[in-house]
């Protein structure tokens, strides 16, 4: 064997080991939520980009939602504005709320469309309030027994897939932005974008739901040990989420509601690994936290 013919057999076998996969996720949708490191490392942003257009060109049908903590911050900060907490969520002023709408819709989102569309006329850009996709109502916190009000920050009441299912049919990249409209007071909200692409995932079918984060996991014994659980089904995460950090708390939800909602899995992948999304789809190990419903099938991966 030639020198050349040896060192193109592991890209050979590599191909080979995706066929199953391939042929598994053909034709289905993909809702991946883009955050954490993924979304402010440029090299991350472009491998994801690139991850992303590869699902789209392999035949699957991807969805991204998005959120925008790091930016939406710093551009409060920027004008003044103060950003306050209370049990994990932005408190939410209607001049914050304007903030976050120009952060979202016109900064992260159209990089995030710019980045995709390098590789072709593939991605298009929208917001929850667009064809009414996501609609919301406020929501509160409750801390210490007491309801707190958050401001304009919404919880989902009801999704209309209409629009996206449009423009997967005719081959595009949505790229949605986590803002919803009120059908009861017309205000618009902040909405949690795990959240958001949770109920997404669920109203599309979606095969599966993959969200991107700052840890590889779902560890097994935070912090006693970094073992990372590789599979679990959503009553045994149910047990789980009393006690998991706040961070992951939106995340674990977000998929416990996935694959209840009839969406085959859901997946927390470590977004600061370059072509994670391609590594967790299209290989036999995959490398993050897989949360299947009760009742799975043999040889989900």
């Amino acid at each position: 064997m030639s020198t050349r013919q040896h060192t193109a057999l592991p890209k050979a076998q590599i191909l080979i080991e995706a066929l199953p996969w391939l042929i598994r996720h053909h034709g289905r949708t993909v809702v991946i939520k883009f955050g954490g490191n993924a979304m402010v490392d440029e090299e991350l942003k472009a491998a994801f980009a690139q991850d992303v257009v590869f699902l789209r060109q392999a035949g699957l049908k991807p969805v991204v939602v998005h959120g925008g903590g790091p930016q939406i911050s710093a551009q409060l900060d920027k004008l003044g504005l103060v950003s306050e907490f209370k049990a994990g969520l932005r408190v939410t002023t209607p001049e914050a709320m304007d903030v976050v709408r120009m952060v979202l819709a016109g900064q992260v989102q159209r990089e995030l469309v710019g980045l995709l569309n390098q590789h072709g006329p593939l991605a298009v850009g929208m917001t929850g309030e667009d064809a009414h996709t996501m609609t919301a109502t406020k929501r509160y916190a409750e801390v210490d027994g007491e309801s707190v009000d958050l401001g304009r920050v919404g919880e989902i009441t009801a999704i209309e897939p209409g629009a996206i299912r449009a423009l997967l049919d005719d081959g595009r990249i949505p790229v949605v932005s986590s803002i919803a409209r009120s059908a009861d007071d017309g205000h618009v909200y902040n909405v949690n974008a795990d959240t958001a692409a949770a109920a997404l995932a669920a109203a599309l079918n979606a095969e599966t739901l993959m969200v991107l984060t700052d840890v590889e996991g779902l560890y097994e014994d935070w912090p006693h040990s970094d073992d990372v659980i590789s599979r679990l089904t959503a009553s045994e995460l149910e047990k789980l989420l009393p006690g998991l950090a706040s961070g992951m708390v939106p995340k674990m939800e977000g998929c416990l509601h996935a694959v209840r909602g009839g969406v085959n899995t859901a997946r927390v992948i470590d977004g600061r690994v370059q072509h994670a999304i391609l590594l967790e789809i299209f290989t036999d190990e995959g490398i993050g936290t897989m949360v299947v419903p009760d009742v799975s099938h043999e040889g989900e991966a």
